[in-house]
């Protein structure tokens, strides 16, 4: 391979998009006709494929790249399929997204999101699946098994600490080292090691004060070193500023315009040759990053495809159908839900644009479905370059209409929530309500609250005022206030459901589904029992520099509210069913990990599915909460199931920085069995043995 070869393969070139200023490209080639995220030319003399790759976790994206394209199936969102906690659901949904890229000649997959759920308020949550490191491995590494099984490369992005929008090309995260390897760094090491991706995507951010693209720690020292991950490192679309990064362990630049645009050049083109022509960039590793990105064409066999798959869309959209079904979460009922079938009742739907559709995240992640949005409203804001790509988009599912087919005896009908008193108007001469509360949410911007926009909040409480028959179901890519909660009979939390979710949804609300999903991230009660209250930067123009202080360390999310003994307005797990579940016989053993064995009866009179979790609560007189192991278990009635969850025995560990190993304290450790984070229903001890062990 000649050296032009070799860094032929070290960039990728963004399609074109003339929507958002960015034209064609002269280096790729005019036979070229698939635009996608991604271009990187291959070498045919020795076989090598040209690398295409597109965006992402929720079905393959097309903002303008192919106007030729008539859509995708556009599956929920990522925290619909943490919600779900069912990895075999989760592999479903990769294995359909790699189908539909590689119907396209796409062979690279921009997926696999599992940044931490460490702020309600950040934009891209809805493309994390959840708070807790092992949920988001377990769900985010079946998801790239699902996609690379089809001959399709996957990422697991965004590496690491990308938990925010703000500002993200100027954020500074600052966490322990410690701590970021007991929590958003053993994510990504347990989800490397159950689906050895083909690349991992570096995150736009600082971590401890070094751009992530360019963290020799982060990228040659764990990521490489001590996890000896054999893919490549890719950068974010605009992440790279300067060509050193290469000697720091990137391995390739990822959209080159995008830095062109960012930082005024490209990195791994001129100068990236000049550095090696004067010696500054050995030999040696440039045929590593060359190496690496080889390996992985090879592994996934990016190199061996045959004929295009058959592309069932009938099919995805069932897969799509059963992860909103799934990810839908109720929070509360005071017996309204399920609602009757057979009767004649005068209902008012309200609100969210259930009339059109279901709204979608926006952004990158954002999946055209075949056929268009019902609708797309562009909101704007002073957020850079992704300012432009605020939109509200609709799936063309909506629950209005889903919900007349389903309720034939009903009179429905619907109001726009125009005007709270007009909206109160339908209310009152109504037998019960179903409220929408939608929120956009997305790249390249934060919440600055957990309201909901367009006066919802307002709207939402002058109806439960006039019938308090209401139900609300929210669809929001973030948990958010409710300062009405109290004046419903019903909440249903939603998410963003994909081009079926409006189905679902009217499914569940008439138990024709029995729902099942669980939250993967808490709900607070305010902002005030948060980590930070105050977003850093929040108030400040895109560009400026932030700082965020991750000073809880390892303990996000539920382990947070643990720690602090602070009860959140719903906990992480939480979520209700049209049945009852019990559990006993909680065994556990000791030794090198914990193994606990439990029974699941479905006390009820109707089918359900339940999510039994099992949570370390401390060590000796410690306090210290973990998730340790999951399993949904579906059940008749009556019916009982035993169950066996073994821990991975870092879940059970502090990391020692000075070992550089993890480190089991020995003794009493105390479990807890729980239907929720805060509702631990059996507990039990056993003890294990102090070790060193891995890295």
């Amino acid at each position: 391979m000649t050296d032009d070869e070799r860094f032929s393969l070290l960039i990728s070139l963004m399609g074109a998009v003339p929507s958002i200023g960015v034209p064609r490209d002269k280096r790729i080639p005019p036979e070229v006709g698939n635009m996608s995220a991604g271009y990187t030319p291959g070498i045919p003399r020795l076989g090598v494929p040209a690398l295409q790759s597109s965006d992402a976790s929720m079905g393959v994206t097309n903002p303008g790249y192919r106007p030729d394209d008539k859509g995708a199936t556009a599956f929920p969102a990522s925290i619909a399929v943490g919600s779900s906690f069912n990895p075999k659901l989760a592999r479903e949904g990769g294995a359909a997204i790699g189908r539909e890229a590689r119907s396209r000649g796409f062979n690279i997959q921009l997926a696999g999101g599992i940044n931490l759920h460490r702020d309600v308020r950040n934009g891209r949550n809805f493309e994390y699946y959840s708070e807790d490191p092992l949920v988001s491995a377990v769900l985010g590494a079946e998801a790239v098994n699902g996609i690379q099984g089809e001959g399709v490369i996957s990422t697991l992005k965004h590496y690491t600490l990308n938990c925010n929008e703000t500002n993200r090309h100027w954020l500074d995260a600052i966490i322990d080292p410690a701590a970021h390897r007991e929590s958003d760094l053993l994510a990504f090491q347990i989800a490397i090691e159950r689906s050895q991706p083909g690349a991992i995507m570096s995150g736009y951010n600082k971590v401890n004060g070094e751009y992530l693209s360019g963290n020799r720690y982060l990228l040659n020292e764990v990521l490489k070193g001590a996890w000896g991950y054999k893919g490549y490192g890719m950068s974010d679309w605009g992440a790279v500023p300067e060509w050193d990064y290469a000697l720091k362990g990137l391995d390739q630049e990822s959209g080159i315009q995008m830095d062109v645009k960012q930082w005024g050049a490209e990195a791994f083109t001129d100068r990236l040759k000049k550095a090696y022509a004067e010696g500054k960039l050995p030999k040696e590793r440039l045929s590593d990053m060359v190496r690496r990105i080889l390996r992985s064409a090879y592994a996934v066999g990016i190199d061996q495809w045959g004929p295009a798959p058959t592309v069932d869309l009938a099919k995805h959209n069932e897969i799509a159908l059963e992860i909103a079904r799934q990810g839908i979460v109720v929070l509360k009922n005071d017996g309204v839900l399920p609602l009757p079938t057979d009767k004649p009742l005068k209902i008012g739907v309200i609100g969210g644009y259930a009339q059109l559709g279901v709204p979608s995240g926006t952004g990158s992640g954002a999946v055209l479905p075949v056929g268009g949005f019902a609708a797309t409203l562009n909101i704007g804001g002073a957020h850079g370059f992704m300012g432009a790509a605020r939109n509200l988009y609709l799936m063309p599912s909506a629950p209005l209409t889903e919900l007349k087919k389903l309720l034939p005896q009903a009179q429905i009908e619907f109001d726009g929530g125009y005007m709270p008193l007009e909206s109160a108007f339908l209310a009152r001469r109504s037998d019960l309500v179903i409220a929408f509360g939608i929120r956009v949410e997305g790249e390249g911007f934060d919440l600055p609250d957990m309201s909901l926009p367009w006066g919802q909040d307002a709207l939402i409480d002058a109806v439960a005022a006039a019938n308090p028959n209401t139900i609300v179901v929210l669809e929001t890519g973030n948990p958010v206030s409710m300062p009405w909660r109290s004046k419903v009979k019903a909440i249903v939390q939603a998410w963003y459901p994909g081009q079926a979710g409006g189905q679902a949804i009217a499914e569940v609300l008439t138990g024709k589904v029995n729902p099942s999903g669980r939250l993967p991230i808490t709900f607070p009660a305010s902002l005030a029992q948060t980590p930070r209250p105050k977003l850093p930067g929040i108030e400040t123009p895109w560009g400026t520099p932030t700082t965020v202080r991750y000073d809880e360390g390892a303990e996000v999310g539920y382990r947070w509210y643990a720690q602090q003994g602070i009860k959140p307005l719903y906990a992480f797990g939480y979520g209700l069913s049209y049945t009852r579940f019990s559990y006993k016989n909680l065994k556990v053993k000791g030794g090198e990990t914990i193994t606990a064995t439990f029974t699941v009866t479905n006390t009820g009179k109707r089918a359900g599915a339940d999510v039994p979790q099992v949570y370390l609560t401390g060590i000796g007189e410690t306090k210290r909460m973990r998730l340790l192991g999951f399993e949904r278990v579906e059940l008749e009635p009556g019916e009982s199931k035993e169950v066996t969850v073994s821990a991975d025995p870092r879940l059970l560990a502090h990391f020692d920085g000075n070992a550089g190993q993890w480190r089991i304290t020995g003794g009493s450790h105390k479990v807890a069995l729980g239907k929720a984070a805060d509702a631990l229903m059996l507990t039990a001890q056993t003890t294990l043995q102090p070790r060193l062990f891995g890295r």
